[in-house]
């Protein structure tokens, strides 16, 4: 099977450094109007954003797209709440493992496959500030090493 393109319109670079990703999911969006417009033009924000489950479907908050300001009528709420679309079986397995004390969803990238505006929703669990600092340093020794192998040759 062909190889489908994804058009990355917005990550949550965030997401990475302050949470493990336990797993991650593809999910539609329901969106309104001239939203799917303003993603087009990159007009989004996921800081702050993250999902939670409400009468068995799962919402996502905070996210934040922009107005398209060449819209006819009334703007829709930015940062109102959106419905994300999984099948259920998928619904019912997060929800079990988001029940799991210390388990969150968070958004990690907004992107197009073919013309559907799709989220990856990250199965994430906050790291610790040590854990933070561990990384870092880390990645500072991984770039040290590069440094040295780049000077050798």
């Amino acid at each position: 099977m062909e190889q489908q393109k994804q058009r990355v319109v917005v990550t949550n670079r965030k997401a990475r450094h302050e949470y493990e990703i336990i797993d991650s999911y593809e999910a539609g969006i329901a969106l309104k109007g001239t939203e799917v417009k303003s993603i087009r033009e990159g007009k989004v924000s996921l800081t702050d954003a993250y999902a939670r489950f409400r009468r068995g479907e799962l919402w996502l908050i905070g996210m934040h797209i922009t107005p398209y300001k060449n819209a006819a009528f009334e703007p829709i709420d930015p940062v109102r709440d959106r419905k994300l679309l999984l099948h259920k079986r998928e619904l019912k397995k997060l929800f079990r493992q988001v029940e799991e004390k210390g388990v969150t969803l968070i958004p990690l990238k907004i992107y197009f496959k073919r013309h559907l505006v799709k989220v990856e929703i990250g199965l994430a669990r906050g790291k610790r500030k040590y854990d933070k600092r561990a990384a870092i340093a880390e990645r500072d020794q991984k770039r040290e090493m590069e440094r040295m192998k780049k000077v050798r040759f």
